[in-house]
């Protein structure tokens, strides 16, 4: 079976340039969105220029202009989205409706995967305010693709290895001590952490698989289901020290949330939920949903012990 044109809208992005390079290295024919907006931003446009050269084709188009977005996505088969939906970078989950009234003219394409790769927004109906908005926004756009009938998969890659197991896990630091660190409540609650790198190759491998139509598709690999005492004590034995521990209570941390600004107060939110309520692992996957590592075991994803080496 020929493998699916893919259009990676996004692709300058943290993730969307690991899911260009990733769905080029599957051998899928890859365009890639270069918005008029970006302007004199050098550094996106060499990225896109460098994109070009490893095989990528750009396809000049707006969220704005809807004529452009339909003329893209009837190149592909295949509309993957990375917009940002962090706070602290540039929000821009709603934008995708746009997105999806195109698609929906265009008729043509099997599936689509919208920027989600997070915590699966379906289930934190009760997430901390104000984090909650951007579970919020990500469902308004599930109904809007459900309501279309376009075909979708729904990725959660849970957390980013970048933001969490650089810093221990811990709010606001991506670089592991050698000296302290800051226990958020007893430190056991279970998380998942994956790779970014491992986050596109799970995703390219998933969207011409029919098992994930219409399902979530979460990433779960079982070296990286870890409590942050874990993590920490990864860290500790590989620089062969023990560090100094400051236990921070779920009140403490969530009093902090006045000091900060919104983009702020909505990431506390979230590493409220995964550090205090370990919202990631207290469900088991159902019917609606496949697990990453089961069907791609071919996937030689990074384990934390192996990440944080890069640290040492």
């Amino acid at each position: 079976m020929a493998k699916s044109k893919v259009l990676i809208v996004g692709g300058t992005g943290y993730l969307g340039k690991r899911l260009v390079k990733a769905s080029l290295r599957e051998g899928h024919e890859t365009f890639v969105l270069s918005r008029r907006e970006i302007g004199v931003d050098i550094d996106k446009v060499e990225m896109l220029i460098s994109f070009k050269m490893l095989g990528a084709h750009l396809v000049p188009a707006s969220f704005s202009d809807h004529a452009s977005l339909v003329e893209a996505v009837k190149l592909v088969d295949v509309v993957i989205c990375a917009v940002s939906g962090v706070h602290i970078r540039s929000h821009s989950i709603m934008l995708q409706l746009n997105l999806v009234r195109a698609i929906k003219e265009a008729g043509n394409v099997k599936r689509f995967l919208p920027s989600e790769f997070g915590t699966d927004p379906a289930r934190m109906e009760k997430a901390t305010e104000p984090g909650n908005v951007m579970f919020q926004d990500k469902m308004v756009v599930r109904k809007a693709i459900e309501e279309t009938g376009i075909p979708y998969t729904y990725v959660s890659a849970n957390c980013f290895a970048g933001y969490f197991v650089g810093g221990l896990c811990q709010f606001g630091k991506i670089l592991p001590s050698r000296d302290s660190v800051a226990i958020h409540g007893d430190g056991r609650k279970k998380a998942i952490y994956v790779v970014e790198d491992d986050v596109a190759s799970y995703t390219i491998k998933t969207i011409d698989d029919p098992r994930t139509l219409n399902k979530t598709l979460y990433i779960r690999p079982p070296k990286n289901i870890l409590s942050q005492r874990e993590v920490v004590s990864i860290w500790e034995k590989l620089i062969g020290k023990e560090l100094d521990k400051i236990t921070i209570s779920k009140e403490d941390f969530l009093a902090t949330m006045k000091d900060l600004d919104y983009g702020q107060q909505v990431g506390l939110g979230h590493y409220h939920d995964v550090l205090y309520e370990g919202c990631l692992t207290n469900f088991e996957i159902g019917s609606e949903g496949e697990e990453a590592s089961q069907l791609y075991p071919d996937v030689n994803y990074t384990a934390v012990e192996d990440y944080l080496k890069r640290y040492v």
